[in-house]
């Protein structure tokens, strides 16, 4: 018995309760901001559609309303592009692990970011390098995902590149995802502290009403470690800063602990 006289089982009950808690507020969090950023995509959309449906209808000549018919016909592809994204995350609801290829994830969720990286001029590099399968819960990963390059985005005000890397590494058995941005970097001081709970640099959400919580890379770091993987942040300041989130590959057997991606926190300047 302890001191307050609760058994030390019905601490680690408690703390286990705690724990579930907390990760289900996580999951509603970061479903709120997907639905937030959805709903913001699909009203750029529909303004388009609506203007050009007024022009076509304001104007008679053929000119015009081929333009106006060409705009809502590539906006409506846009819609679909965004509803078969947000239907391949409502597919991944499961909570268990599954073989799961990353670049249709990582597609799916640039859909959601798209608009948003044209408006602050940062362009997407993709280095798809042909990989297995790895053993996760799909839509788990998309908020790692997410919450990476939003904060990647976040990083370059002033515009930039993101390169989104997947890798395989056949001697561990694992899959290196690596999201870089070419942004303001993170100070070696402060690079200890980011997976902290509730730590962040921000002042709060910014203009698209994103981040600021401090809860999001810790939520990243709980959720790769419980797929048995390993995150490392690299950052140099004013060079940019690039996250690789390392997952085994899928098994049928139980697979092995993800080996270490070296020193968990350094301030070297991300690989090219």
């Amino acid at each position: 018995m302890t001191r307050s006289g609760t058994a030390p089982s019905d601490e680690r009950a408690q703390i286990e309760a705690l724990q579930r808690e907390l990760a289900l507020a996580q999951r509603m969090a970061a479903l709120g901001e997907l639905a937030g950023t959805t709903a913001h995509e699909f009203n750029n959309v529909l303004m388009t559609i609506i203007n050009y449906a007024k022009l076509g209808l304001r104007h008679a000549d053929a000119a015009t309303r081929d333009k106006a018919l060409d705009k809502i016909l590539c906006a409506a592809q846009r819609a679909e592009r965004i509803t078969n994204s947000v239907l391949g995350m409502a597919r991944n609801r499961s909570l268990e692990f599954a073989p799961t290829a990353l670049a249709p994830l990582v597609e799916e969720s640039l859909v959601l970011l798209e608009r948003e990286m044209q408006k602050y001029r940062v362009a997407v590099v993709r280095d798809f390098q042909p990989a297995p399968a790895v053993r996760a819960i799909g839509n788990q990963i998309q908020q790692v995902l997410l919450n990476l390059m939003t904060n990647a985005r976040q990083a370059m005000p002033g515009g930039g590149e993101l390169l989104v890397r997947i890798a395989h590494d056949p001697q561990h058995g694992c899959v290196d995802l690596t999201v870089r941005d070419t942004g303001e970097g993170i100070a070696r001081d402060k690079l200890p502290l980011i997976f902290e709970r509730y730590y962040t640099t921000k002042k709060g959400p910014d203009a698209t009403g994103k981040g600021g919580t401090g809860v999001g890379l810790s939520t990243c770091r709980d959720i790769v470690q419980a797929h048995q993987g390993r995150i490392r942040v690299e950052s140099a300041v004013g060079k940019g800063t690039a996250f690789t989130v390392r997952l085994p590959v899928w098994q049928e057997t139980p697979a092995r602990p993800a080996p270490p991606l070296g020193a968990p926190v350094t301030a070297a300047q991300p690989t090219p």
